[in-house]
């Protein structure tokens, strides 16, 4: 069985000691790895000894005065030192690494790990750090890799990503790009002789090439492994790798940045470094994402380099798994240490995380034809892109029914309906409906009247026949009396204008509200002797938050109710005014028409974002509020002539009470919005009603509404695959977390154009969850198909 360990050192340095420490630890039928966390302490001695370690490892093969080594020495850094000083040194190092490493909160991780763990297992171990010196740091000495021998070290940078391959076709052969650099004082013909030895592999040698040539190999040709021997050396202390690839030029890997990408993107699976203290070359080669490769950590002798390479070659091509291959190669240095003491030190895997660990056959282009992929691939485990796409198809699927379920539950009614006000909030200011008109009855005006009120009336009959006489001079279209009249005063034969008369006008309508015996077991009654033709219930609907977001055009009336109209009053209103427009209304079960304009009813039970034990009887629809004030002059402006009497004539007339001691107050998507929460009278609500149904039949205002359920289920699906897809394509952690924050703003903005221009109120809610739920299962199914294909090289 393969498994992958990830050590995270997080912040803190060898002198501060590191708060963080993690290990995740992937297995092959896991989705999520195992994790653990733990801490290390300060260990600034570790950074004393290695550099010790350095200089006299320099100095010790000084000493050997060998020919062709490929070690730069400063003989200035350290004299007199026998083997046994160096010996004694490399035991100390070993030491304080595992005294380190037996921190009791690290200790917590290795108990762990090792619970998980066989020693049969094959176990790749990658340490994620930014600090130099934790990367030159001998790690294999950890007592661990003694009691797994089928585990092998990979160093890692913190951030990484996936790279971009484009598709190329198989070849059978393994084709290798050789760099012979500069050879001055060392012995590479060996490393070519040996590449050449390769039976399956076709190697292209690049003798101390000048810049430019190496450039145009590197661009213009695919290439599975790209390998170098010569002088290297890391500058910057271990920040800026540099490889010397003729006598006179000397380039960094950023200098070669760009065609380095291309060969990568192109197909470059491994790059080796025989050369010298590689350090600085692995991290910058994979801030560019290579998936693999290695080097050595300090100056290596020439035979050494070649014995390496020679075993290494042999067990890989023999198909001998990658990080096994390394670790068979390297410890057959070990056998050459009596002259080339700390020779198993020096090579070193650098490893992109998200990337497979390829095989030589992969390479090759046979991959499909070995017999261990064959059986793989018989039980549905080979992440091939068809495999995956239909993965992510499923997946998708599997996220939108979730997210359907939820919705048709209620889990999302509330935040939808916020997003739904907060969309049409997003509105300009928008100019008063110059149709109608609002006669208030404010606190001042009911103060003020000399008569005496009877019960709960704002204001007597009397004085209402007064007003509705006055108002009837200057010519209106329609007057609305919002206000409940079913009690009248006693008979008063001194008044001049008596109610009964004027209620008896042909463009008056009365209100009165129905009776149902589960809110309101009364209801109220009209006036006494209107005509049912002039009547108009005002039953209103709060949804659970208390906002008024509908209105009713149309219901049918219980037999006992003493409001028998089946119209609403806004209703009333706007076809009575519209008859002036020769537009005649068209009632329907599911609809009311006027002229061109449609005006749907919310299918009942389920609707939009009403999916959960929401009364959507009668005929619903959804309020378009107007963003603005309306025209208003009080009661006893009109009463005593103080207004402009022309801005009557031809006008929809409400009259209504706005005085605080009236309770009919009401929440719109506007108070909410207010710093001090603030409702509006109910005659604004009304004025509303009326000016939504106006505006869309005489301006073309946008009508409201919604999907069919068909169609949002569509609609969510939809998003979630179009989500899926592009995190699918994405290599990057980070892009795709952007491409999940840029979808979701794209899906916002679609959403909000749709309310605003066309009325269209989409479920943004529901497919943003899907959007972004979708993605996180997509990369956790890539990150599965990466890991296990790692694991089953």
């Amino acid at each position: 069985m393969s498994k992958l360990v990830v050590f995270s050192f997080l912040g803190g340095d060898l002198n501060q000691g590191f708060p963080v420490v993690t290990a995740q630890l992937w297995c092959d039928n896991q989705f999520v790895p195992v994790k653990l966390t733990g801490s290390l302490p300060p260990a600034p001695e570790l950074s004393e000894l290695y550099r010790r370690w350095q200089l006299l490892y320099a100095a010790v093969y000084q000493r050997l005065d060998r020919s062709n080594q490929r070690i730069k020495v400063h003989s200035q850094d350290i004299t007199n030192i026998s083997v046994n000083d160096f010996d004694e040194v490399c035991q100390q190092l070993q030491a304080n690494i595992n005294a380190w490493l037996k921190f009791e909160s690290f200790q917590n991780i290795e108990r762990q790990l090792r619970t998980l763990l066989s020693r049969h297992d094959e176990i790749r171990v990658i340490i994620e750090t930014n600090i130099v010196l934790l990367h030159r740091l001998p790690w294999h000495l950890w007592h661990f890799f003694e009691d797994y021998p089928k585990a092998e070290l990979a160093l890692s940078n913190h951030e990484y990503e996936s790279p971009q391959l484009l598709q190329k076709s198989p070849t059978g052969k393994v084709k290798i790009l050789a760099i012979l650099g500069n050879r001055v004082g060392i012995d590479i013909e060996k490393d070519g002789s040996l590449l050449q030895g390769l039976t399956d592999a076709k190697t292209t040698f690049l003798i101390e090439p000048t810049r430019q040539t190496l450039d145009e190999y590197l661009w213009n040709h695919d290439w599975d492994i790209l390998f170098f021997a010569g002088h290297s050396n890391s500058l910057a202390d271990g920040e800026i790798g540099e490889i010397c690839i003729n006598k006179t030029e000397s380039l960094t890997i950023l200098q070669l940045k760009h065609a380095l990408k291309a060969a990568i993107r192109r197909g470059l699976k491994l790059a080796i470094f025989n050369s010298c203290d590689g350090i600085g070359l692995g991290r910058n080669l994979a801030d560019l994402n290579i998936p693999q490769m290695i080097v050595m950590r300090e100056g290596v002798p020439d035979l050494i380099a070649q014995e390496f390479l020679k075993n290494f070659l042999t067990a890989f091509a023999d198909r001998k798994p990658f990080y096994l291959a390394v670790r068979e190669a390297r410890e057959r240095l070990q056998g050459l240490e009596n002259e080339f003491p700390c020779a198993s030190w020096l090579p070193v895997i650098c490893q992109n995380p998200t990337t497979v660990s390829t095989t030589w056959q992969e390479l090759c282009g046979n991959f499909a034809d070995t017999k261990f992929v064959d059986e793989v691939s018989k039980k549905g485990k080979i992440a091939t892109p068809k495999f995956k796409l239909w993965t992510v198809i499923l997946s998708t699927l599997i996220v939108a029914v979730s997210t359907l379920g939820l919705r048709y539950l209620g889990i999302f009614e509330k935040i939808e309906l916020q997003s739904f006000d907060q969309m049409l909030r997003l509105r300009p200011q928008e100019e008063p409906d110059p149709r109608l008109i609002i006669v208030e009855i404010t606190e001042k005006d009911i103060q003020s009247q000399q008569e005496m009120t009877k019960g709960l009336k704002s204001i007597s009959d009397n004085t209402l026949a007064k007003l509705l006489n006055k108002l009837q001079k200057y010519q209106p279209r329609v007057i609305g009396l919002d206000i409940y009249r079913d009690l009248a005063d006693p008979p008063n034969k001194s008044n001049l204008i008596q109610l009964p008369v004027e209620l008896n006008k042909d463009n008056v309508v009365v209100i009165c509200k129905s009776r149902d015996n589960k809110y309101d077991l009364q209801g109220v009654k009209p006036p006494k002797d209107v005509p049912v033709e002039r009547q108009g219930f005002t039953d209103a609907i709060q949804d659970r938050d208390g906002i008024v977001r509908r209105q009713i055009l149309m219901m049918a009336q219980e037999p006992s109710s003493t409001c028998t109209t089946p119209y609403s009053f806004s209703l009333q209103l706007v076809a009575r005014y519209l008859s002036y427009e020769n537009i005649k209304p068209k009632f329907n079960e599911d609809y009311v028409q006027f002229g061109s304009k449609v005006f749907k009813r919310l299918k009942f039970s389920r609707s939009g974002a009403y999916q959960q034990g929401v009364d959507l009887g009668g005929n619903q629809i959804l309020i378009n509020y107007r963003n603005t004030d309306y025209q208003r002059v009080s009661l006893n402006d009109v009463l005593s002539d103080k207004f402009d009497r022309k801005s009557l004539k031809d006008k929809l007339v409400i009259v209504g009470v706005t005085a605080n001691t009236v309770s009919d107050t009401w929440s719109t998507l506007y108070s909410t919005a207010q710093q001090d929460y603030q409702e509006i009278s109910g005659v604004f609500i009304q004025a509303q009603m009326v000016s939504q149904v106006l505006s869309a039949v005489l301006d073309q205002r946008p009508i409201l509404w919604v999907l069919p359920y068909w169609g949002d289920i569509l609609w969510i699906y939809g998003w979630s695959v179009v989500g899926s897809l592009i995190i699918w394509q994405m290599r990057s952690l980070s892009h795709k977390r952007c491409a999940i924050f840029v979808t979701v703003v794209i899906l916002y903005g679609v959403c909000a154009i749709a309310l605003l221009k066309q009325g269209l109120w989409l479920p943004f809610i529901p497919s943003a969850f899907a959007v972004v739920a979708s993605g996180v299962v997509v990369m956790l199914i890539q990150r599965r198909q990466e890991l296990f294909t790692i694991s089953n090289p």
